[in-house]
């Protein structure tokens, strides 16, 4: 750099300043050119601070922030921290699939939790969501993984038919009945006594079995409960038929008893009362079980049992699916209460073990009362029967459709519902929100999650405790649990 001598000492610094500024200059002009055109035209693109972070004091770096110490339990902090996830229900049990929030795998048995989760007090489960969402591929989920734990399974309700090759794959059985089904169901036949049992206390709960199977077929028939004389007059005609047939060495069938019932003379002198008025009290009785030995229903409950109950098969199902298509569930009704009476032989059977009772598309037979009365029982005894009942419904307001507001049928599906520790929601539609809210008393957070549940993953709500699930399939369960074969 040339100053001149006589330059003063501004000159010098000015000069000093223009050879960075140049040497500066020659360094810039070597380096590639910068095409920031693209990037800057892009507001979304430009970050809006620096790579090093917001300067200045509020950039919360410099020490200045002082919280004070604070001591909590571990109860207080899981509510008190927003981010933590629930734990899960431990490892034991079937593999359901992944916990959404805790990123973690999901396994549910309602046997190993009973008494280990505080408020789980039944093993009982219902199951509900909108068509296709996959509620009836997560029950058969559970069904088939849980027989690897050496459970059993009765579907005593198939009104489609979805559960014949799951148990055909399992090794199971299937009795399909229907008309011009060749599968025949006797109502009346004994079901064999348990290990143990004393053969003259064991005659008594045949007998009592028979009368209340019988009463619950009129019932449903007559679409009324039965007056004292209909009950005196199936008391005595089931005797009397037992006691002809048990002479003849055969079984007693539904047709002696309604053909017994239909003869008033016979059925007086039976009963022995010199008024002779039972005879004509059964009238309405003997047409009720009439329909079902001769009329539309005829061929299915009329002839000795072809089938039988296997209570060693891992999966016994009964198929309906040629029952109620007619809009009628009569026939639907009356044989899923005689395979009801037929299951609870086995379910009673202490040496049974451990065994899961689904009832599929349970919105067709909510509306019967006997039926009401048969699940209720089961429900209540399912800790003693060592058996955990499925409810499959499409929505919480399929349980209001039992009866009116303060009926009894009302009031035993509203207890089902209490009676369920465990309740799976996968998505409602909008406008069942609240229903399902106000039965559940699901929080503001549940209530929009299982408006916008995707497909397989459903509400978990496992006592007190909530968990969003969802279910995965191995490609042969998803082959196998197919249900929209037909829409391809």
């Amino acid at each position: 750099m040339f100053t001149p001598a006589k330059a003063d000492r501004t000159a010098r610094r000015q000069a000093k300043r223009d050879l960075v500024d140049a040497r500066h200059q020659a360094r810039d002009a070597r380096r590639p050119v910068r095409k920031r055109a693209d990037v800057e035209s892009d507001l979304d693109v430009r970050p809006i601070y620096p790579a090093s972070g917001r300067p200045g004091p509020a950039s919360l770096r410099g020490g200045r922030l002082r919280l004070p110490a604070h001591r909590m339990t571990t109860a207080v902090a899981g509510a008190a921290y927003p981010f933590m996830a629930e734990g899960g229900l431990g490892s034991t049990g079937m593999y359901i699939g992944r916990d959404v929030h805790a990123e973690a795998s999901f396994v549910f048995d309602p046997f190993a939790l009973y008494g280990k989760v505080e408020g789980y007090t039944n093993p009982n489960v219902l199951l509900a969501g909108v068509i296709g969402m996959g509620k009836s591929a997560l029950a058969k989920s559970l069904a088939l993984r849980s027989i690897s734990f050496g459970y059993r399974v009765y579907v005593p309700c198939d009104p489609k038919g979805e559960w014949t090759s799951v148990a055909a794959e399992l090794g199971g059985r299937t009795i399909a009945l229907g008309p011009g089904m060749p599968g025949k169901l006797n109502p009346l036949d004994a079901p064999p006594a348990p290990a143990g049992a004393d053969e003259q206390t064991w005659d008594i709960e045949v007998r009592k079995r028979r009368l209340l199977l019988l009463a619950s077929l009129a019932r449903t028939v007559l679409g009324r409960d039965l007056a004292p004389m209909e009950h005196t007059a199936l008391d005595i005609g089931l005797d009397t038929v037992v006691a002809e047939a048990e002479s003849a060495g055969r079984v007693p069938l539904l047709g002696d008893v309604a053909a017994l019932l239909g003869s008033p003379h016979r059925l007086d002198d039976a009963h022995g009362d010199p008024s002779r008025r039972l005879g004509a009290a059964a009238e309405d009785l003997a047409h009720a079980l009439r329909r079902m030995v001769a009329g539309d229903l005829a061929g299915m409950f009329d002839a000795p049992s072809t089938v039988t109950f296997d209570a060693r098969a891992p999966m016994m199902t009964i198929d309906l699916s040629r029952l109620g298509s007619s809009g009628d569930d009569t026939g639907l009704v009356l044989a899923m209460t005689c395979a009801s009476a037929w299951m609870e032989a086995a379910l009673a059977d202490p040496g049974s073990g451990r065994r899961w009772v689904i009832y599929d598309e349970a919105w067709r037979v909510l509306r019967h009362l006997p039926l009401l009365e048969r699940m209720q029982s089961n429900w209540k005894l399912s800790r003693g029967l060592g058996i955990a009942n499925m409810l499959v419904i499409h929505r919480l307001s399929d349980l209001l459709s039992a009866g009116d507001a303060g009926s009894r049928g009302r009031a035993i599906a509203e207890g089902l519902l209490t009676d369920c520790s465990t309740r799976i929601i996968y998505r409602q539609e909008a406008d069942q929100l609240a229903a399902t809210a106000g039965l559940l008393g699901l929080t503001g957070v549940e209530t929009q999650a299982i408006a916008n549940l995707n497909r397989g993953r459903g509400l978990w709500k496992v006592a007190s405790r909530g968990f969003v699930v969802q279910h995965l399939l191995h490609p042969a369960e998803r082959q196998l649990y197919d249900t929209d074969a037909r829409m391809a």
